[in-house]
């Protein structure tokens, strides 16, 4: 693939690729909206940028994060196609009227900050690179993406988190991202952000047992700053029914080369970082670590 366009689609139908979901063998589901890289004709042919400007809003390669977890039999859910496409992690509410033909700001008069600034459930613009398409969208097209590719993906993780539920009388939902690079107020580089929207989403023991996991092994770990979670969070999350939900930011430096678009070798290592996170909540949420210390 070039490193400066996006892919275009390699194929139709189902909007996520599934790993590992039939009879699962472990309590934890992870789910990676933000990789997609089947990018639509349509959504190319009405560019107003280059388009290397949509590699900007893809959470880069995260899905290659997944792989060591995957490849140990955790369940997953992989977006296909991208956030410039529809954004999984907003609200089929927040749509931004402006770049919609024939929907004035009357009709969302409350609008979030991120779709004041522009990324809504459809991306309009990006900083630096100003409105990324030359024509408003039809109604009737942005409903068919929330219909056809953001709904579907919400269903598909309710029905395998009720699933593994229904197996294990729990589960937990590893929301997997990456970060542009920032600093802590000591301009300290932060290598993780573990969200649970400050426990709502999350029992806090198991994002402080990643937290602490991604300390150990040398790394800078905030919680809930600068990224708490969205509306995966939001919807899924769900501690009172034993269904946890917890967002996980990677600095993309920590796997992507300097020009923040192809992986590096330590791609390899972070993923399997990831991957024994996902063994350890495994074994606390099936109670394992219980047997392990009464032997």
């Amino acid at each position: 693939m070039s490193s400066s366009v996006p892919d275009r689609p390699r194929s139709s139908g189902s909007p996520y690729f599934l790993s590992n979901v039939d009879g699962p063998k472990f309590p934890v589901l992870v789910s990676v909206p933000h990789s997609g890289r089947e990018y639509p004709s349509e959504l190319l042919d009405n560019l107003n940028v280059s388009a290397s400007h949509l590699l900007r809003l893809e959470d880069r390669y995260s899905d290659r994060l997944a792989a060591s977890a995957i490849g140990s039999g955790f369940p997953s859910i992989i977006a296909r196609k991208p956030r410039a496409w529809v954004d999984l992690n907003r609200s089929p509410s927040e749509i931004d009227p402006d770049m919609v033909a024939g929907m004035d700001r009357a009709q969302t008069p409350q609008m979030s900050r991120k779709v004041r600034g522009g990324l809504g459930i459809l991306p309009r613009r990006l900083h630096g690179a100003g409105d990324l398409w030359r024509e408003k969208w039809q109604h009737r097209h942005v409903m068919d993406r929330i219909e056809q590719d953001h709904e579907p993906y919400h269903l598909m993780v309710e029905q395998l988190l009720d699933q593994i539920k229904s197996a294990f009388g729990c589960a937990l939902l590893l929301d997997l991202h990456s970060m542009p690079s920032v600093s802590d107020e000591s301009r300290r580089p932060i290598g993780f952000v573990v969200g649970d929207r400050f426990g709502r989403s999350c029992d806090s023991r198991y994002a402080e047992l990643v937290a602490e996991h991604l300390r150990f092994h040398g790394h800078h770990v905030q919680t809930n700053h600068p990224y708490a979670g969205g509306y995966i969070l939001e919807r899924h999350g769900n501690p009172g029914r034993n269904i946890h939900a917890f967002q996980l930011e990677v600095d993309r430096s920590l796997y992507l080369d300097q020009s923040m678009r192809e992986p590096i070798p330590a791609a390899g290592s972070v993923a399997k970082l990831i991957r024994d996170c996902c063994v350890m909540l495994a074994e606390q949420l099936s109670g394992r670590h219980h047997l392990e210390a009464a032997e």
